[in-house]
């Protein structure tokens, strides 16, 4: 599914359900594929107060409406992702282990590039 881009901003604050309508966290940043140029995840902000942490979840069929972004992955697959702090950043070394975590192929750029950029 391709999402129009101009509409990313809006995301942002959404909540996030999976794909049984469980309340999976809050949508904190769009990551785009740098070869694409198109959404590939989205970090979740999950956790309780004062132990947040931002977990990443492939955008592949996901459906926005105005009160939620509905993801296709389990609720459980979600929360066990790889995850960043809160203020943190996805490392290069790290960028594999997300796309491996939801049986993804990971291919960098052709001259090794990084595949994820965030917006």
């Amino acid at each position: 599914m391709t999402f129009p881009a101009e509409n990313i901003r809006d995301w942002v604050g959404l909540p996030v359900v999976d794909v049984a309508e469980d309340k999976v966290g809050t949508l904190e940043a769009v990551y785009f594929d740098t070869s694409s140029d198109e959404p590939a995840f989205g970090t979740i902000k999950v956790g309780m107060l004062g132990k947040h942490r931002l977990v990443f979840a492939p955008l592949a069929g996901a459906v926005v409406t105005p009160k939620h972004l509905k993801v296709t992955p389990a609720k459980k697959m979600i929360k066990d992702a790889p995850s960043i702090d809160v203020d943190g950043e996805l490392t290069s070394e790290e960028e594999p282990q997300v796309y491996a975590h939801y049986g993804l192929t990971y291919r960098p750029g052709a001259t090794g590039e990084r595949r994820l950029g965030r917006r």
